[in-house]
């Protein structure tokens, strides 16, 4: 049994987390500060089930709160910590960037001196691909140079990954840095493509398509990404970045086909421009975590868009 503090655990890829981790037997803590980023209510739908449970507890509390955040660390004394809690998305950080990066940057540079002075036995921190940029030159592997963000969202992700390798190399702090590869299943955020999508058709509305549906991504089920997580909550390294991915991509048509297939229901769609900060594609190597984790993802897109819309409908 482990006692783990997993920050946003409210949300898509925490309560996850959370749920995983409670079902084998550890200690939870979760942490999150309920923001309207989308609806909280659809975050507390997601922690229900842990709070009923005793190994559970929750604190609302906001990275940015230093104080409050550290009295969080005082009083759970973790072994580990998984760090999810930022904001995401690459169109919403165009609009904010300052939010992204007190949020992303300087909520993760407290957590890293937290972990630094409570010595937890390591830290798991997310990162995602979005740190690739515009690269083409795929498959994306963990050697390959990312120094050119194209979001502001990518660029707190970056320095994410720059300030704990500081703290790895300076400190002693143990750090796994995960590139998430676009998330998805039950529990998805409503703001996501795949949400949105099977939203939109089975409701017969306006499918927004960004380009002309030739843009490819590495789309990786729920399940996959929390066998990951867990794989390194498990295993400690000083520090080290991972891609989980599937190491296979879809385009965008081909998503929509997919939805369409499993809502059986046309999609209406309305074309419309490429957006600054999306990229043409993301494509996961994942030797590294392969090897390394025995990482092995079991989930194609046919049987988790299948999934997804059977948990959309309830």
């Amino acid at each position: 049994m482990k006692r783990v503090l997993v920050t946003g655990a409210a949300g898509f890829i925490g309560s996850h987390l959370t749920d995983a981790l409670l079902a084998r037997g550890d200690e939870v803590a979760g942490l999150d500060e309920f923001n309207d980023y989308y609806d909280p209510a659809i975050k507390r739908k997601n922690i229900a089930g842990a709070l009923q449970n005793e190994r559970f507890q929750l604190h609302e509390v906001d990275l940015c709160d230093e104080t409050r955040l550290r009295a969080v660390f005082e009083s759970v004394r973790p072994e580990v910590v998984v760090h999810l809690a930022a904001r995401a998305g690459v169109r919403p950080s165009l609009q904010d960037p300052n939010l992204y990066h007190r949020v992303n940057v300087i909520g993760g540079q407290h957590i890293l001196d937290a972990c630094r002075d409570f010595s937890p036995s390591h830290l798991v921190f997310a990162s995602s691909s979005s740190v690739y940029g515009g690269s083409t030159a795929v498959p994306f592997r963990e050697t390959d140079p990312v120094m050119r963000p194209i979001s502001p969202y990518a660029a707190t992700k970056r320095m994410n990954e720059l300030q704990a390798h500081v703290y790895s190399h300076i400190y002693g702090v143990k750090v796994s840095m995960l590139r998430f590869f676009t998330v998805y299943g039950p529990r998805q955020r409503p703001d996501m493509a795949i949400h949105m999508f099977t939203k939109k058709i089975l409701e017969g509305a306006p499918l927004p398509m960004f380009g002309d549906g030739s843009t490819q991504r590495d789309y990786t089920y729920i399940d996959d990404i929390i066998d990951g997580v867990v794989r390194c909550v498990d295993r400690p390294f000083d520090y080290e970045i991972f891609n989980l991915g599937e190491h296979h991509t879809t385009s965008l048509s081909e998503l929509i086909t997919l939805i369409e297939k499993h809502t059986g229901k046309k999609a209406n769609i309305d074309l419309r421009p490429i957006q600054p900060g999306d990229v043409e594609i993301t494509y996961a190597d994942i030797t590294h975590a392969r090897e390394k984790l025995g990482y092995a993802p079991r989930f194609g897109m046919d049987e988790g868009i299948a999934r997804f819309v059977q948990w959309f409908k309830g």
